[in-house]
């Protein structure tokens, strides 16, 4: 198996395609998975991310907006409370709706690539 072959199923997920086949949708909704591909019939209700997209997403998202808030009030130390809390809680929020839905198709992609719900 080639390396793009390896990374195909991933990116798929990444973009919300089915990590099977690359073309038919992954969500109904906003983090919603789809029962079965459109495209090629794959069982996706059989995957299940849990709470993996959300911790990596926490983790990844608090990281920066935790740098930036302390890099913020430690460059301008005379701007009020207020002004990094202003700045960082919006890009904290905006961030981390922005990585949620391709981390968890990540996280299904791997699922279905690991084989992990079969026996």
């Amino acid at each position: 198996m080639t390396e793009r072959q390896a990374l195909a199923p991933f990116l798929a997920g990444v973009r919300g395609r089915c990590p099977n086949c690359g073309d038919g949708p992954l969500f109904e909704g906003f983090l919603r998975i789809r029962p079965l591909c459109q495209a090629c019939g794959f069982d996706l209700g059989a995957s299940d991310s849990g709470d993996g997209p959300a911790v990596f997403v926490i983790i990844i998202v608090g990281f920066i907006a935790v740098f930036g808030a302390m890099f913020t009030m430690i460059a301008y130390p005379e701007a009020p409370i207020w002004a990094p809390l202003a700045i960082w809680i919006p890009v904290a929020g905006g961030l981390s709706l922005a990585l949620l839905r391709p981390m968890k198709g990540l996280m299904v992609a791997a699922h279905v690539r690991n084989r992990a719900g079969s026996a």
